[in-house]
């Protein structure tokens, strides 16, 4: 397979048995058989022809920054999309940027900041790529992906490109239509505004001091770990509940911010999963409340 994979990839972008604690925040997880980085459509669609014939199965990753992989890694070849293209185009009335998937929000809002093009602040903290923005519906400060999404191009694995627009992504909270499609997004267009660039300099700052003074961002985290749910906040209960600072192993409820668990240094991705079960089980015998992972678990158990 690496002879095939070396004809249409550069060798450079083809890491053969590599561990994926390399490739998420939470510093966590096992090996993937091959974790490939594409730079081009066509190389997609050639890697696909490849899985097919071999038989692969094919997991797609963005920066890694919302997954924890399982201590037994991934079969297969795991994709990352290093695509961060952008164009922008402007009308009298609005701005919009069509940007591929690879490209991380805050490289985003960098650019909207200097094109003075406001409307993504909320975006320029969360850690992660416009992809999974995408996949999960990413918001923060009261804003959404689904607030300025114009349309979304993506692949099918039989390498057809095809276009959809907003109410296609089926958006709701954390979550879309992308979380059940096996597709690979290409590139999304969003709609924003002409702005002013103190202004939008100035709530980037203030959104960025206020993460840094809740979140546990001086440890390896996917972000927050629960889903909120219908009129709960999820972090207040795992908070009330008394778990902050209760570990496993090295994985701990953080004591600066109750909805993250954090990586001492060593945490497996079983010590992140049995602290998950445990919250879980604490919040069902006190509030009678089941409560959902927003993070993504991948891969094998060891």
């Amino acid at each position: 397979i690496e002879k095939e994979l070396q004809e249409v990839i550069n060798k450079k972008n083809i890491f053969k048995d590599e561990p994926m604690s390399k490739h998420t925040s939470f510093k966590i997880g096992g090996n993937a058989d091959y974790f490939i980085k594409i730079t081009s459509i066509e190389e997609l669609k050639d890697l696909f022809k490849i899985s097919k014939k071999h038989n692969m199965p094919i997991t797609l990753v963005g920066n890694g920054t919302n997954l924890l992989v399982k201590d037994g890694g991934i079969r297969g070849f795991v994709i990352k999309i290093d695509m961060n293209n952008f164009k922008i185009k402007r009308t009298t009335k609005y701005v919009e940027i069509t940007v591929e998937s690879g490209m991380t929000l805050a490289a985003l809002a960098n650019v909207a900041l200097k094109e003075e093009i406001t409307g993504l602040e909320f975006l320029s903290g969360i850690p992660g790529t416009i992809g999974g923005a995408l996949r999960m519906n990413a918001g923060a400060y009261g804003g959404e992906m689904k607030d300025i999404v114009v349309k979304t191009r993506y692949m099918t694995y039989d390498g057809k490109v095809k276009t959809m627009t907003l109410p296609e992504h089926k958006f709701e909270y954390r979550n879309s239509v992308f979380s059940k499609m096996n597709v690979i997004i290409l590139d999304t267009t969003i709609r924003l505004s002409k702005g002013n660039k103190k202004e939008i300099d100035a709530k980037m700052k203030e959104f960025a001091a206020s993460r840094k003074e809740k979140q546990p961002l001086e440890y390896p985290n996917a972000g927050s770990t629960f889903k909120r749910k219908e009129g709960v906040i999820t972090a207040q209960l795992i908070d009330q509940a008394g778990l902050k600072g209760y570990s496993v192993g090295d994985a701990e409820v953080s004591t600066k911010h109750a909805g993250f668990i954090i990586n001492k240094g060593k945490a497996t991705a079983k010590d992140v999963l049995d602290l998950v079960e445990h919250i879980k089980e604490t919040i069902r015998e006190k509030n009678n409340l089941d409560i959902e992972l927003e993070i993504i678990v991948l891969g094998e158990e060891k």
